[in-house]
């Protein structure tokens, strides 16, 4: 099954000064299409970490997964994605063609809103373009918003290749840019993998419980239901509910209905107060 994960890079994030609003929002954009999040980093300005935490993200790649790396391509002294990722695969940076030419299609444009002559040979003209400055065999990754393009490179395959080719996406830090960008890429390059209804969540509260009393049980289950998964949320001071555990399992729906039915038996044999039940199909 082919799996998602989102990068973000970005100084401001760590410090605070700006809330992180992508996370939230891919888990969203892929529950919509019935897919789900795997992983997630946050990495400063940082070159040396950047890179190792894109060499990790290209060997994912490798097996099939797909990543989002949201920021830090600009051409400014502290965007080090472009570079970082250049290092990671060991390929030489280059201008690529039609980033150049969208580039300068944006200078133009902002020209004329100006009410100036566009002039490709100016200095900022040409500092520009460094944000078309790409590892060596990048895809163009289209910027509906100001033209300015990010850029995909796919997997060349690894030891065990699956079915879908994996890719890491790098977009702009900016949500009004990143996001309508990755959701173009969820429904063209990705469109095969929406499985809407194909996965399910059922939980129950459990009033007073200890997890550590609710261990075996959560294990049974998950022994005796392959591919189901089985989690625990407990809660000290919820305002409706107090002390609880949210107890419940994942998954398939054919897989994770008769497991949930396995799990209220247990607890009912187990003699637990239990609360409402909570259901989430995507």
């Amino acid at each position: 099954m082919t799996t998602f994960s989102l990068i973000l890079i970005g100084d401001e994030i760590l410090s605070g000064k700006r809330a992180d609003k992508h996370l939230p929002k891919t888990i969203e954009l892929l529950a919509a299409r019935g897919l789900q999040l795997s992983g997630a980093e946050i990495v400063g300005d940082d070159p040396v970490r950047i890179t190792a935490v894109l060499r990790r993200a290209f060997e994912r790649a490798a097996s099939g997964e797909v990543v989002f790396c949201c920021g830090g391509i600009g051409a400014t002294p502290d965007d080090h994605t472009r570079q970082c990722a250049a290092a990671a695969l060991g390929r030489p940076l280059r201008l690529h063609p039609r980033a150049a030419e969208l580039i300068h299609e944006r200078a133009r444009e902002m020209a004329i809103e100006k009410g100036v002559s566009y002039d490709p040979d100016q200095s900022d003209n040409v500092h520009r373009l460094n944000m078309g400055v790409f590892p060596e065999g990048a895809d163009i990754l289209p910027n509906p918003y100001n033209k300015i393009p990010g850029f995909s490179i796919k997997a060349t395959g690894g030891a065990a290749p699956t079915p879908t080719q994996g890719a890491v996406h790098f977009m702009p830090g900016f949500p009004v840019m990143a996001w309508p960008m990755m959701e173009s890429l969820l429904d063209t390059s990705y469109a095969h993998l929406h499985a809407r209804g194909a996965w399910g969540e059922r939980s129950i509260i459990v009033y007073g419980a200890m997890e550590a009393v609710l261990t075996p049980l959560m294990e049974a289950i998950e022994a005796g239901h392959p591919g189901v998964k089985v989690f625990s949320l407990p809660s000290v001071d919820h305002p409706e509910h107090g002390r609880h555990i949210e107890l419940g399992v994942k998954g398939v729906p054919t897989q994770m209905l008769p497991a949930y039915e396995d799990m209220l038996a247990g607890l009912r044999a187990q003699g637990c107060r239990l609360g409402p039940e909570l259901v989430r199909t995507v």
